[in-house]
Parts: structure tokens; sequence; C-alpha cells
């Protein structure tokens, strides 16, 4: 069945490409293709699954913002044969037509080849007696006796099936990975195109950052400021004419001033809050988790801290993923599980709730993974309907 997938998708890719002069391949190019990018998707993935072998997808980026039309469908085509990746999986299916469909088939032959020594042993031999006999790999059956010779033969191919059958497997999806799997130039372009996306984020979320802040200081702490100046004016002025109504100006002013220094506290906690930078990660997220309504456990295991900008990072991060949690999963309970291991910092909130979380345009989570990407950390999402939901983060780093 692979063999005449690889054969059928070979053909119509051909044909599709030989009708973009007249223009017809321009629509059938990107759906063909698209086809094919299933295919080796699937098959990928039974690499993982067999062989554990890992292929990296190649691809490079799609716009997001392609119109439909005839016009968007031109540019479509033309960035699908502009990647490389492209050219790599036509070429690759005629060598899964030959090379790879006899890698496939021989650990499966070898098991297969020694069940025809045990049917000569049981008297099939006798019918091949008039033609010289029946081979059997090197032996020539014409006799019980060659026939039990053949079935020792096969208990040896039997043996070496069993022994090499996941190396030989192994060796098919190898050559399938030279192919599909990306080239060092392809990872360096890749490695290239995700620094520029992340340095983007990073800069966009800054400038974020930096609004939000000047935004709370004019909307809080800098009209309260404002409003206690103006107070005090006022308690100058009625200070000797009218001392009750002083009084309760600077009340009011007072009140004002406790308002402004908490809101400012509460701003310097957003920026980087001082447990943090006092008491490490463990510490943060733990205080962290006190100030929320639901019940939330907290294990750290973190013998040294990571270096400052990876740890606000991650604590933001987690930040986000507790505030969610309690915002929109329906959850009681909430399990977050910090700990360095591999040169990785993974970090993983678990809740009770109903479940339905999706990393998506508008999403807080989409926003953790543009702030983690800046540090080549992943964030994955588990949140079946019905829940619970796990977030998973993990960030290379090193403890200092």
């Amino acid at each position: 069945m692979s063999v005449t997938a690889s054969v059928v998708l070979f053909a119509l890719t051909v044909v599709s490409l030989a009708l973009i002069p007249i223009g017809i391949g321009l629509f059938t190019t990107p759906v063909v293709l698209t086809a094919l990018r299933g295919y080796t998707a699937q098959r990928r993935l039974l690499a993982a699954n067999w062989s554990d072998v890992r292929i990296l997808t190649p691809y490079r980026r799609m716009p997001a913002d392609l119109r439909g039309g005839f016009v968007g469908q031109v540019k479509r085509c033309v960035l699908m044969l502009k990647d490389p990746a492209t050219w790599r999986e036509i070429l690759w299916l005629p060598v899964d037509m030959t090379a790879g469909c006899v890698t496939a088939l021989l650990p499966a032959a070898l098991f297969v080849y020694p069940f025809e020594s045990l049917v000569l042993a049981a008297g099939l031999w006798r019918l091949f007696t008039e033609g010289g006999g029946f081979w059997y790999g090197p032996i020539a059956v014409d006799s019980q006796g060659t026939a039990l010779l053949a079935v020792a033969l096969g208990l040896v191919i039997f043996y070496l099936a069993v022994r090499y059958n996941t190396p030989l497997l192994r060796v098919h999806f190898a050559l399938t990975k030279s192919l599909l799997g990306p080239t060092n130039k392809m990872t360096l372009a890749q490695r290239v195109d995700h620094l520029t996306e992340t340095r983007h984020d990073a800069v966009d979320s800054s400038a974020a950052e930096l609004r939000r802040i000047e935004r709370d200081l004019h909307d809080g702490a800098q009209a309260r400021l404002v409003a206690m100046g103006m107070n005090l004016g006022t308690i100058e002025a009625l200070v000797e004419k009218d001392p009750a109504q002083a009084k309760k100006l600077l009340v009011m002013a007072r009140e004002s001033s406790a308002e402004a220094l908490t809101e400012l506290r509460d701003l310097v906690r957003g920026i980087h809050p001082p447990v943090l930078a006092e008491r490490g990660l463990g510490d943060a997220v733990r205080a962290l988790a006190l100030r929320l309504p639901i019940e939330t456990e907290v294990t750290v295991d973190l013998p040294r801290r990571p270096d400052a900008p990876v740890e606000s990072a991650a604590y933001f991060a987690v930040s986000e993923v507790l505030t969610n949690a309690v915002k929109h999963s329906g959850a009681d309970r909430v399990l977050a599980d910090i700990h360095h291991a591999d040169g990785m910092l993974w970090i993983s909130v678990t809740d009770n709730g109903h479940g339905g979380a999706a990393v998506g345009a508008g999403s807080g989570l989409s926003g953790i993974e543009r702030r983690l990407g800046t540090f080549d950390g992943i964030l994955a999402v588990s949140s079946p309907a019905g829940g619970p939901t796990m977030v998973t983060m993990e960030i290379p780093c090193e403890l200092s």
C-alpha cells in the first residue's frame, strides 16, 4: 500500500508540475503537494513510533495573510515550489518506491521465509523431486534429510530476523530521514527565521510592557498623586479658616498616598517581584499560589537558580497559566511542578477543570508561547473536553 501511494503521488506531482505552464497546475499543484506533505508527515510519525528515528519537519513557514483567489493561489504555489523541502519530498518518492520498498520488506520477509522450510519438511518437497528438487536458499531440497537441513537454516534465519529486525527497520527509516529530514543549510535557515521571529516578538512584548507600565502609572499612581497635591493645596488655604475641613482633607490625602503606594508596589511586583529577585523562582511561585482563591500545590526541585532572564520569563509564564486556570477552567485544585533535568527547566501546571484550553490567536497561551520562544522554550497543552488540563513548558537553561 505504501508503494502504491508513493507511485500515485509521484505521478500526480509530475503531471501537476507539467500542467503549470498552461495554468491548470497552478491550482492542482498546491493540492497535490499538500497531500504529499500529509503523506510524509505520516511516514515521520511511523519512523518515530516504530524505530525511534526522529525526522524533523523542514518546511518554510507560509505567510498567515495569504489571500484567496487567483493571485493568492499563484503565490501559494510559488512559495511551496520555492521551498527546498518540497523538492526533497518529490525526490524521496521514487527512492521510497525502490530502495525504500526493499528495506521495508526485508525485515518482514526474514520473518516469513523460515515458515517455508517447515512446509517443505512437512512433505511439500516431494512435489519437486522430478525437477531436481526445490532450492531453499543454497540448499537443494530433494529428500527428507535436506528438508530438515532447510528447517535448520530457516531457524537460523528466524533467529537473525528476531535479533536484527529493529536495526533493519531502522535502516529503512534512516533512508527516509536522509531525504525527508532537513539538511544543515535548511536547519540553519530555520534557525535564522526562528531567531528573527522571536526577536520581533521580544521587541513587541517589551513595547507592550512599556505601554502597560506607562498606562498604569498615568491612570493609577500619577492620578492619585495629582489629586493628593490638589488636596494639599486646598488644605494650605483652609488650615486657618476651616481647620475641621482641612483635617478631613488631610485624611483623604493620607488615604490617597497609601493607595498610590499600594499601586506602585503592585506595579513593581508586575515588573519584577521582589520575592523573585530575593528568593528565586520556587518561592516566588509559592508566594503567587498563596494569593490564588483555589487550592494550589507547588512542587519545586531546583538545586540552584536559573539565569535571571529565564527565571523571570518562567515566573510570568506560570503566573499567566495560573491566572487562566482561576478565570476560565472552573477548577478547584491546581498542581504546579518545577524541576530541572537534562539542561532543561521543566514546568507543568495541571488543573481539574472542564478542559478545552488551546493555543490559538487571541489566547493567553499564545502570548506565553511567544514569551518562551525568545529562550527557545516550548509550550505544550493537553486539555481534552471534560479535563484535566495540563500545560507543560520546557526552557533550555543551566542553573547557576
